[in-house]
């Protein structure tokens, strides 16, 4: 299957990005933007060790933008004012 995935056109995988995380309030914040049609998707995770468990949110959202730094700029914005808005909570 995998030569005719090259043949035709198939998806190829794309190396996984060491991301550096930011520290914010004790959480930790993972700016991972995601190429999408020339474009670059607004998502990330943030953790948090509680107790001896590390405590993992991702999300991904709408916002679209033209490059891959302002997606992750854009991305740590909506995460802190997660953070604010809802702490330990949202895990």
């Amino acid at each position: 299957m995998g030569f005719f995935s090259k043949l035709f056109g198939g998806k190829r995988q794309e190396e996984a990005k060491e991301v550096e995380p930011v520290e914010y309030k004790g959480f930790l914040v993972y700016q991972e933007a995601l190429s999408e049609g020339g474009q670059y998707r607004v998502a990330g995770k943030i953790t948090k060790q509680i107790a001896d468990e590390l405590k993992t949110h991702r999300f991904i959202r709408s916002d679209v933008l033209g490059n891959e730094a302002d997606a992750n700029e854009l991305m740590l914005k909506k995460a802190q004012m997660f953070i604010d808005q809802m702490g330990d909570n949202m895990f």
